[in-house]
C-alpha cells in the first residue's frame, strides 16, 4: 500500500480510488508514510482528511463483530493451551509445553489473522492449517528426552519457523512485495511494546488479586495461575494485535521513541563492554558460557538494528540516528567477529557437535546480513542514499533466516542421528 501511494501521491484520483478500496490499510500505510510525502500539497489535504476521520472515529473504531472475534481466537488459543488438563496427561512428562507453546501462540496469531480478514481465501487457510497441523505432528513425535543437543535446537529454533509462518499469514501469502515484510517487521516491533505493556498491567493485576485473596485467607494461587495466568499469556499477542488494528497510533508513537532512545544506548553500553572484556582479560575462546551469552547479546542487538531501521525508514533527514545505526552495526560486526574466531576455535580444537553447528550457522547468517546492513547505511551516511534502501535488503535477507529455521528443525537432528 505504502508504494502504492508513493506512486499515486501526484494523482488525487487515483490516490481516492485507492482509499476506497482499503480505507483501513490507506490511513495506516499513509500516516506511517506521511514524513516522507509531506512536501506534496496533496499530502497535507490528506493528512488533515484522515485525521478528522480518526477523531470522528475513534470512540466506535472497535465495533461487537471486532470483539467477538478477538474473544473467539483468545478463547481457542485458552484451549488449545490447556489441552493437559482437558485430556489429563502430564505435560512436563510429555514436554507438552517445550514442544507446543510456540505452535499454540503462532496458530492463535493466524486464527485471528484469519478471522480479521474482509476476504478469505480457502486455499490460505488449507495450506496454514496443514502446515501447523505438520509440524505439530513432527515435533510430538520427535524423541521426548532432554539429552538430545539437536532436539532441544529443535525447540530453540521453532519459534523463529513458526514466526516466518506467521509472517507469511501476514503479508497475505504476497512473497514478491518486499514492502510488506517490512510491514511484518515493523509490526512485530510494536507488538512487543505493546505486548510488554499489556503483560506489566498483567502482573500488576495478578498481584493485587492474590494479595487481596490471600488477605482473607483463600488461597487461590494453583487456580489463578493454571486458569487465568496461562490463559492471558498465550493470549496477550492476540490481544495486542487487537489493538494495533483497531488504534494504529497507540504504539506508532511509541516506537519510534524507543528506538531512537535505546539505540545510542545500547552503542554505549557495546563499547564500553568490549573495552571491559579487554581490560579484564575474559576468554571467549575457552569459556563456553561466556561465549553463550556473547551470542545471545549478539543476537539481541541485531533484533534491535533492524528494529530501529524499521523506525527510522519513514523519516527521511535523521542524520544523528543514521549516524548511530551505522556505528552501532559496524561495533556489532566486531562482536560478530569475535563470536566467530571463538566458534571457529572451539571447532578446530573440539570438533563439531550439534551446539556449534547451530551456533556457526547462525553467526555467519547474522554476519552476511550485518555486512550488506553496514554498505547500506555507508552509502546513506555519505554518499546520501536513500535509507529506503536498508530495509529493501533487511526484506530480501529474510528468507534467508526462514530457510535455516527449516533446516535445524527438521533437517539437521535427522542428519545427526538426534544426537
Amino acid at each position: 500500500m505504502k508504494e502504492k501511494i508513493h506512486e499515486c501521491i501526484d494523482h488525487p484520483d487515483r490516490l481516492e480510488q485507492l482509499y476506497q478500496s482499503d480505507k483501513k490499510g490507506f490511513t495506516i500505510a499513509f500516516l506511517d508514510l506521511y514524513p516522507e510525502i509531506a512536501r506534496h500539497d496533496v499530502a497535507g489535504f490528506w493528512k488533515v482528511r484522515l485525521d478528522y476521520a480518526n477523531q470522528k472515529t475513534a470512540k466506535v473504531q472497535a465495533g461487537k463483530v471486532d470483539i467477538i472475534r478477538l474473544v473467539m481466537a483468545c478463547v481457542f488459543t485458552g484451549l488449545l493451551i490447556k489441552i493437559p488438563q482437558l485430556f489429563g496427561f502430564d505435560p512436563e512428562a510429555s514436554f507438552f509445553y517445550e514442544k507446543n507453546a510456540a505452535l499454540v501462540v503462532f496458530f492463535g496469531l493466524s486464527f485471528y489473522a484469519f478471522l480479521s480478514r474482509k476476504v478469505f481465501e480457502t486455499w490460505q487457510a488449507v495450506s496454514v492449517l496443514l502446515l501447523f497441523g505438520l509440524t505439530a505432528v513432527y515435533i510430538n513425535v520427535l524423541p521426548a528426552h532432554s539429552g538430545s543437543d539437536s532436539i532441544e535446537l529443535v525447540y530453540i529454533h521453532l519459534p523463529l519457523m513458526l514466526w516466518c509462518l506467521y509472517g507469511l499469514v501476514f503479508i497475505d501469502f504476497r512473497l514478491k512485495d518486499r514492502s510488506l515484510r517490512m510491514d511484518f517487521i515493523k509490526h512485530n516491533g510494536d507488538l512487543v511494546v505493546l505486548g510488554a505493556v499489556i503483560l506489566i498491567a498483567g502482573g500488576l493485576l495478578a498481584g493485587i488479586t492474590l494479595g487481596l485473596f490471600y488477605a482473607i485467607d483463600l488461597r487461590i494461587e494453583q487456580f489463578y495461575f493454571d486458569y487465568v495466568i496461562i490463559w492471558g499469556l498465550v493470549s496477550v499477542p492476540i490481544v495486542a494485535t487487537f489493538i494495533l488494528r483497531t488504534y494504529p497510533n497507540v504504539a506508532s508513537k511509541i516506537a519510534p521513541i524507543i528506538a531512537r532512545i535505546f539505540t545510542p544506548l545500547v552503542l554505549v553500553t557495546l563499547v564500553v563492554y568490549l573495552i571491559s572484556i579487554a581490560v579484564t582479560g575474559k576468554d571467549p575462546y575457552n569459556d563456553r558460557d561466556f561465549l553463550i551469552v556473547f551470542n545471545l547479546m549478539l543476537l539481541g542487538v541485531m533484533a534491535l538494528v533492524v528494529f530501529s531501521v524499521s523506525e527510522t525508514s519513514d523519516d527521511k533527514k535523521q542524520r544523528f540516528n543514521e549516524a548511530i545505526l551505522l556505528a552501532l552495526t559496524v561495533v556489532t560486526l566486531l562482536i560478530n567477529l569475535v563470536a566467530l574466531s571463538a566458534i571457529l576455535y572451539r571447532l578446530g580444537e573440539y570438533g563439531f557437535t550439534p551446539n556449534r553447528i547451530a551456533v556457526l550457522g547462525s553467526n555467519l547468517l547474522v554476519f552476511g546480513n550485518l555486512i550488506l546492513i553496514m554498505v547500506d547505511l555507508y552509502r546513506i551516511n555519505f554518499k546520501n542514499a536513500d535509507i529506503k534502501k536498508v530495509e529493501q535488503t533487511i526484506s530480501a535477507y529474510l528468507p534467508v533466516y526462514t530457510f535455516w529455521t527449516i533446516f535445524m528443525v527438521f533437517v539437521l537432528p535427522w542428519l545427526i542421528g538426534f544426537r
